[in-house]
This record gives structure tokens, C-alpha cells and sequence, in this order.
């Protein structure tokens, strides 16, 4: 009896630890944090946002699919999380979008999670871009997976939308919807006894749709390469040209009469956005453009468009600096709604020397055409290629003064030819796996300034930044890279690592099943795919894509050690301990998926099978505290089931081994209780 209960006594500290889940602490992180990002001029709230857009219907016909509803919730998604724009953190942006986006998502997203997380001085968006239909007189929202014979069944009801936002607890809440009768969400004379919740929302809401009551809502490839007309001049409103007064903030009263202004304009007045003036606070902050911000007086009243032409096919436009789509010969980028005065234009196309920046004026009410034309191959001097290679060849081999030599290789190649590109991505790849991130960032945005539509130069920098912690960055990055190639699969296994970071573990399990099936031999989508399974409690499958990732780079030892990762792209963004030595970031890795199974198995009280794959982990790593911190919980969790002291001494020697290794360490002090537990059990045996 007594040695019973002194082992009840030894594992209370145990349920502490497994709230504090220690392997989300034993996170690939760096040693070093970020810097801290300066603080905005504007005092920007707290914020969560939910976009949905629906282009392909599971249950419509042909003739009733859209063609642009999803880019556009991937524009609203693209803008919200810019810190020139909304300033929006992207772990509180929630997408639905596609398949996913079906009533029963769309309810859990809107009547559980918002109400969940916003407080009383947050700001929250909700955003839809699809079909919406009026059955019985009453408006709906058209989820994925909406039956027209069963609407009311089947849709979400705008009058429900307005019950949620009413009891949301948020000091500016934002409705964007851009849907047929949309229109209907406003409160207009013959719909207010649908919507009065709306209406009793006083000043806290800002809603602005695409439409009135019984207008149609229009989409079209002139708007950008192809937007909802409502949806474009959202974006480019949020972007700055909203902004009047030019004092780097986007107000709600600013953005409804910029874009109702333009889409009532751009339609003839066929289509056009509503919001009540006296629903919302017109000086609620819905974007924040500081690059925008300017002392000179406020722009005329009225707009212009360019209209951009070129000589060749995917020539990617760059506005004012900001990507706006894609022209092609014989396909012009149409792109109203521009405050008059200069703008930059540039077009890009890899291979290729720009043409541009140069600056265009744009004179309210007119159209002007910009012929871009892409005619210069871009030309390496023999100097500069030469010492390119030699800088690949030795960044090949791996290892820390191969890496330092390789970099002298692509400076002098960077130094013969300025707009060398490639030298200055592999410049920044050498750097960073040297550990020197300062001159890695300098690197990879020279290669990105060179060339903007540099995709791989973009999912490098994303997996660097991911390496110092900057997960926001590395999503923004990425997101451009899988907008405009939707079969990236290094992008995609970067977005898993970095929703993995941000604890959105199911938009990282879809981004790494993504990259899996893009390209099933890369071992590495597994590793973040089991990570999130883990995380979000899916034991089985998480140890079962560990086991995955372990066959997959289960090479050779010596060669491991040759293996380059990062030009086989397998590493970026693993926030690597020791990244000089490419044998032990093998090893590192190897052991982390090893500890992964351990804790599923752990916590399916499956203690042999947690103890051995520890022990294996330890194989890989014996310097691991979390890995002995796992050991000594798994042989202690083992004796208590069994009723036997038989496993102690093993589950003492790996919390002593943990305590030595390093003792700061947030569960130090269940270890040390543990050990003084043990060390009574075992006197009183």
C-alpha cells in the first residue's frame, strides 16, 4: 500500500506537462528571435476574418458555376494579411474556400469560432464572394453545397448573418459580400423586416455588398486579368486608392464611396454596392497603406484607368511596386479605378531584362494605354557565370567552409553582373545555411528586386524567414508563389511548415497533402503533415506519416552527410540547429520524426512503443532534453500501469539526463518533482 501510494503521488505532475504539450515547445526553431517589427502609426485592433468564395457548385449546373469567385476570395485573403493593407495577423484569417466552403464549415466558422475569439475592442471581416438566391422571400448565402430544390435547407440565411454579427462582441465588425442578390444583406426599405438584426447594429458594422436588391452582380476578365467587378475595387481600395486624404488610413466611409463610386461607373449603373452611412463609424480603420501616406492635397474626385498591353505572353505588371496580374500578346491587364496623379509601371518576365519602372500619369475619367514591351534576353558576361559555378560546384558539397567559399564565388559573380539573379538566390541559400540571416535576407530580396516573378527566389526567402521566426512574411511570400503556380510543391510544404508555426494545423495538413501529391517523393510534406495530425490530436495517422518521412529519407548515412538540401529543396525553413554540417541536419530531422511517433504513442498509453521510439530518437541526437524528458515520463507512466518500481531507474536516469542537458527549460521543475517521487518510491522499496 504504501509504495502504491507513493507512485500515485509521483505522477500528479504528469497532467501539468500534458496540457503544456512539450513537443510544441520542441518546435525547429532557431536560437535567436526576430527583430521586432516597428509599431504602425495607426492603432490597429486586434482582428479575425473569415473568407469564403465559391466559383464551382457541387450541385449547379453549368450555366450557374462563377469563373472568378475563388481568386477573388484568394485576392481579399492576399490584402487582409499585407501589412500594406489590412494588417490582419494570418493565423486569424479563416478561408473557406472552394470545396470546403459547405453549410455545415460555414456555420461552425461563423457561429462557433468568430464568436469564440473576438472581444470587445477587435475588429472582425467577413468576406463571401459566390452565388446568393431568394427563396419565399427571404435571402440566402450559397454554400458549396447548396440543392436549389432545398434552399432553405440547404443555404445560409442572411438573416442569420445578422444574428451572429449582432451578438459578436467586436467593436467594428465588417460584412463584404460579393453575390448576386447580395444585395439583400443591406438594409433597404422591402428587406429591413429580414435583416433588422443588421439594422440594430448601430455604428459597429460596416457592411458593403456588391449589389442592390435584385441587381446582379458582375465578374469579368477586364477587371485585373479577371475579378468580380465589387471584389477588385475592394482590393485596390484596401491597396490605397481609397484613401483621399492620403493619411496612409482606409476608412469604411472612404472604401464605400471609392468603390461604390467606380463598380456604378464601371457597369453603367447597372450594378451598384450599398452600405447605410449611418450603420457605421465612418472613420472605422479597415486598411493601413503607410507607403501611401502623403502631406499634398487630396486627389480629385474622379478616377482613371491604365490599360496594359504587351509583346509577349505571361508578362507579370507591377503597380506602384505591387503585383497586379498577368498580361499576355493579344490579352491587355485592365486596371481601373486609379487615383490620378503618376504611378510606376513595370513589366517583368524571368530570363528577360524589364522593361520599366517608369512612371504614367493618370488623369481622372480617362483611359490610358501602356505598351510594355519584353524584347532583351538577358546577357552574362563569361566572368560572372563562370564564378557562378564555381560557387555552385562548392556549395554542391555541403559543409561550412565549402558554403564560406561558395559564398566569395557568388559575390564576385553578383559584382561582375549586378542583375545576376540566380548568384544572388544562391548567395542568400549559402548565407543562410551559414547561419547568417542578415546577409541571407539582403540576398534573396536583391534577387527578388532583380527579378519579381522569381518564384523560386520567393519560396527560398519564405523558408528563411520561416527559419527567424517570421512565419507572417513567409505566408505572404509564398501565397504569391502558389498564386501564380499552382504546382509549386517546395511553396506548399513551406505554407504547411508555416501554418504549423501559426497552430492552424488544418490549413497546414492541407498544404502538405497538397505538396504530396505534387510530388510524393520530397519526404519532407510528411514531416509537417504528421506535425499538424499530432497537434491536432490525429495519433494514428501522424505516427503513420512519421514512419513515411522516415522511409522516405532513410539514406545512407555517408551520403546523408554529401546531400545537399537545400538544392535538392528539401530543408528551407527547418530552423535547423546546426546547418554547416548537412549529416546533422539528417540526423536532427530523423531524430524529431522518431520523438513525433514517441509522443502519439505516448499518448495512447502505448509505453513500449513510446520508449522505442524515443530510444531511437536518442540514436540520432543523445543530446536531446525533450526526447529524455519523453523517456522519463514514458518508463514512469509504464511502472505506474504496472503497478512495478521495475521501470524507474530508467525513467530517473532520463530526468536527470533532461536536468543536465539543460535545466532552464520550462518542465525542469516537473522533472526535478518527479525525481524526488522516484527517489522515494525507489527508498521505500
Amino acid at each position: 500500500m504504501i509504495r502504491i501510494l507513493l507512485l500515485l503521488g509521483l505522477f500528479a505532475p504528469f497532467a501539468g506537462f500534458a496540457q503544456q504539450r512539450p513537443a510544441a515547445q520542441r518546435d525547429l526553431k532557431v536560437e535567436k528571435d526576430a527583430p521586432p517589427a516597428a509599431a504602425p502609426a495607426a492603432a490597429i485592433p486586434r482582428s479575425y476574418a473569415l473568407v469564403m468564395g465559391i466559383s464551382s457548385y457541387k450541385n449547379l449546373p453549368a450555366e450557374h458555376q462563377l469563373r472568378y469567385a475563388e481568386r477573388d476570395a484568394e485576392e481579399m485573403y492576399s490584402v487582409l494579411i499585407s501589412p500594406e493593407g489590412g494588417n490582419f495577423r494570418a493565423e486569424n484569417v479563416h478561408t473557406l474556400i472552394g470545396p470546403k466552403a459547405t453549410l455545415a464549415n460555414m456555420r461552425r466558422e461563423l457561429e462557433q469560432w468568430l464568436p469564440s475569439v473576438a472581444q470587445e475592442d477587435d475588429r472582425v471581416l467577413v468576406y463571401f464572394a459566390g452565388h446568393g438566391f431568394v427563396s419565399q422571400g427571404r435571402p440566402y448565402l450559397a454554400p458549396y453545397d447548396i440543392a436549389l430544390d432545398q434552399i432553405a435547407k440547404t443555404a445560409y440565411p442572411m438573416a442569420t448573418l445578422g444574428s451572429v454579427f449582432g451578438k459578436l462582441k467586436a467593436k467594428w465588425k465588417v460584412l463584404l459580400t460579393d453575390s448576386c442578390h447580395s444585395g439583400a444583406v443591406a438594409p433597404d426599405a422591402d428587406v429591413q423586416a429580414i435583416n433588422r438584426s443588421l439594422m440594430d447594429l448601430s455604428r459597429s458594422l460596416f457592411s458593403l455588398t456588391a449589389s442592390r436588391d435584385r441587381e446582379r452582380s458582375f465578374e469579368s476578365p477586364d477587371w485585373g486579368g479577371g475579378h468580380g467587378i465589387f471584389t477588385y475595387y475592394v482590393v485596390r481600395g484596401m491597396e490605397g486608392e481609397a484613401d483621399e486624404n492620403r493619411d496612409g488610413v482606409v476608412t469604411a466611409d472612404e472604401l464605400a464611396e471609392y468603390v461604390r463610386r467606380n463598380v456604378r461607373e464601371a457597369t453603367s449603373g447597372q450594378q451598384n454596392p450599398t452600405s447605410d452611412r449611418s450603420s457605421f463609424d465612418p472613420d472605422m480603420l479597415l486598411a493601413y497603406v503607410p507607403s501611401r501616406a502623403s502631406a499634398g492635397a487630396p486627389p480629385p474626385p474622379k478616377f482613371g484607368a491604365l490599360i496594359v498591353e504587351t509583346n509577349m505572353d505571361g508578362v507579370e505588371v507591377f503597380l506602384d511596386g505591387k503585383s497586379v496580374g498577368v498580361a499576355a500578346k493579344g490579352q491587355p491587364l485592365r486596371l481601373p479605378g486609379l487615383a490620378p496623379g503618376s504611378h510606376t509601371i513595370q513589366g517583368v518576365k524571368m530570363g528577360y531584362e524589364p522593361d520599366g519602372p517608369r512612371e504614367e500619369m493618370v488623369y481622372p475619367g480617362q483611359e490610358k494605354t501602356v505598351t510594355l514591351r519584353i524584347m532583351v534576353l538577358r546577357r552574362r558576361n563569361k566572368a560572372a557565370t563562370d564564378a557562378f559555378e564555381r560557387g555552385l560546384e562548392l556549395y554542391s558539397k555541403g559543409y561550412e567552409d565549402n558554403y564560406r567559399r561558395a559564398a566569395g564565388s557568388f559575390e564576385k559573380a553578383l559584382k561582375e553582373d549586378p542583375r545576376y539573379s540566380q548568384a544572388a538566390l544562391y548567395l542568400g541559400r549559402t548565407y543562410n545555411a551559414l547561419f547568417d540571416e542578415t546577409r541571407a535576407q539582403q540576398a534573396f530580396r536583391k534577387a527578388i528586386e532583380i527579378d519579381p516573378d522569381y518564384l523560386e527566389a520567393r519560396a527560398s526567402y519564405a523558408g528563411m524567414l520561416l527559419d527567424i521566426g517570421d512565419a507572417d512574411e513567409a505566408i505572404r511570400q509564398l501565397t504569391v508563389v502558389v498564386r501564380r503556380d499552382s504546382k509549386h510543391a517546395m511553396a506548399y510544404y513551406l505554407l504547411a511548415q508555416a501554418f504549423r508555426m501559426k497552430e492552424q494545423y488544418a490549413q497546414s495538413v492541407e498544404a502538405a497533402r497538397t505538396a504530396i501529391r505534387l510530388n510524393p517523393a520530397n519526404p519532407e510534406p510528411h514531416f509537417w503533415l504528421a506535425e499538424s495530425l499530432r497537434l491536432g490530436g490525429n495519433y494514428d495517422e501522424a505516427a503513420a506519416e512519421y514512419g513515411e518521412y522516415l522511409r522516405l529519407s532513410d539514406f545512407d548515412s555517408k551520403l546523408a552527410g554529401k546531400l545537399n538540401y537545400y538544392v535538392l529543396g528539401f530543408l528551407a525553413g527547418f530552423g535547423k540547429k546546426k546547418r554547416a554540417a548537412q549529416q546533422d541536419i539528417w540526423k536532427d530531422l530523423r531524430s524529431l520524426a522518431y520523438f513525433g511517433i514517441c509522443d502519439c504513442r505516448r499518448k495512447q498509453s502505448d509505453w513500449d512503443a513510446a520508449i522505442f521510439n524515443c530510444q531511437k530518437a536518442l540514436t540520432y541526437d543523445p543530446e536531446d532534453p525533450y526526447v529524455h524528458y519523453a523517456l522519463g515520463l514514458a518508463y514512469a507512466r509504464k511502472a505506474q500501469a504496472s503497478g512495478s518500481v521495475e521501470s524507474l531507474p530508467a525513467a530517473r536516469q532520463h530526468f536527470a539526463a533532461m536536468l543536465r542537458i539543460n535545466s532552464d527549460m520550462s518542465e525542469a521543475e516537473y522533472a526535478r518533482k518527479n525525481l524526488a517521487s522516484i527517489d522515494a518510491a525507489l527508498k521505500a522499496r
